[in-house]
């Protein structure tokens, strides 16, 4: 019953080595498919690349744009306030001035009389 394949030593052997250097052959590395798209996908990456560059660049755009009119709105909105402050600067110096002229002319006009009542 034992010898029922035929098998003999060196064929057990044999075939015991076969099985390992085909247990090796797995591990070892196979060579590499270069595909033949390689080429074209490294293109097509780049151009993917740039246009999602160019997308940024225009977003950065387009937020320094939108800061500058805020900038600008801001800065005309704090120049309307400093004129309206010196327009009422104005006005009251104006108000001064006039109120001093006419207590000028009154003064002038009581020495006026003043002489005018000692005659």
């Amino acid at each position: 019953m034992r010898d029922l394949k035929q098998t003999a030593f060196t064929d057990r052997l044999t075939a015991q080595q076969e099985a390992k250097k085909a247990l090796l052959a797995k591990f070892k590395p196979k060579p590499t498919v270069q595909d033949p798209e390689f080429d074209k996908l490294a293109e097509k990456r780049a151009a993917e690349k740039e246009a999602l560059r160019q997308q940024h660049e225009l977003a950065k755009a387009e937020e320094r744009r939108e800061k500058a009119a805020k900038d600008a709105e801001r800065m005309a909105a704090e120049q309307a306030a400093q004129e309206e402050v010196e327009a009422a600067k104005r006005a009251d110096r104006k108000a001064r001035k006039q109120l001093t002229k006419e207590e000028q002319k009154a003064r002038r006009d009581a020495r006026y009389a003043a002489r005018k009542a000692r005659r």
